[in-house]
């Protein structure tokens, strides 16, 4: 049995590597316009938290049909997060030229900029699993990274080291290092994070193996339902009941209860306080 046969170690991670190849080079083609990042990371996201799981796939098929799946709603998106990305860089260039205690103003946007570091990180692998508005998803995005602080930091490293290797490392080192991002390295990099959302983050959000397959909707509703039973100190409960559940809800009580008092045959009404524990789901 040699290395090269299908079923060897070899062969798997091979064609592993071959996939990520190909993922790469049809990100970095697609992102030429730069509008369609955000559609791009998604579709990435999409596959390669499949191969995370050993989930069977056609690696073209399933990108393209994530990428016209969410294309409206990762694009806007990474719009929104393109446009706070560059204010940001912005402002901090603008302040280093200053001088003074307004110089001070750094650390306030610096600390903005990692915030938004850690929910870029969130917001494509939640929008390429979970079926939400972009309010949503961006909220949801931005209570998991909180909630996973400290995985949340180790794929901010992961998602930098590359960038700090092209600045700081010797030119050599550099340019091995362009040229793996031009023929793997985005992929690889999105692959590396997606093992953390599949073992670490997503389990908290999804069913056990042992209840029956949901629906993508009612896997949604699973994350909103598990961000309520999150640490009290940054969730809270957004949910409130209707006028018209409230009524229905009544109406469902015990009608009467039959008692006789002084011969006499008297009607009384139990009832009891009718209460809401669920969130409804935002909708677009």
């Amino acid at each position: 049995m040699g290395i090269f046969n299908p079923d060897s170690k070899f062969s798997q991670i091979m064609s592993r590597v071959f996939d990520l190849m190909i993922m790469n080079l049809i990100f970095i083609f697609t992102s030429i316009p730069i509008f369609t990042i955000g559609v791009n990371y998604t579709a990435l996201y999409y596959v390669t938290l499949k191969m995370v799981k050993n989930e069977e796939s056609y690696v073209f098929k399933s990108y393209w049909k994530s990428w016209r799946q969410n294309f409206k709603q990762a694009t806007g998106i990474w719009l929104i997060f393109l446009f706070i990305g560059v204010f940001l860089v912005m402002d901090i260039f603008l302040v280093n030229q200053m001088t003074g205690p307004s110089t001070y103003l750094r650390y306030v946007f610096f600390v903005i900029l990692f915030i938004w570091g850690m929910v870029l990180t969130y917001v494509f692998p939640v929008l390429s699993r979970f079926d939400n508005t972009v309010k949503q998803t961006i909220k949801n995005s931005l209570l998991m990274s909180i909630r996973h602080l400290p995985w949340t930091i180790v794929m901010l490293v992961i998602n930098l080291l590359p960038l700090i290797l092209l600045i700081f490392a010797p030119t050599t080192v550099a340019s091995l290092v362009s040229f793996v991002m031009i023929f793997l390295g985005i992929a690889v990099v999105a692959y590396a994070n997606s093992w953390f959302f599949v073992n670490k983050i997503f389990p908290y959000y999804m069913p056990s193996e042992e209840e029956e397959e949901l629906s993508e909707l009612e896997e949604s509703s699973r994350v909103l339902e598990a961000m309520d039973r999150a640490t009290p100190d940054f969730l809270e409960n957004s949910g409130n009941p209707t006028t018209e559940s409230v009524d229905a809800a009544s109406e469902a009580e015990p009608s009467a209860d039959e008692t006789e008092t002084d011969g006499t045959e008297e009607n009384t009404v139990s009832g009891k306080d009718s209460s809401s524990a669920g969130s409804e789901s935002e909708t677009e």
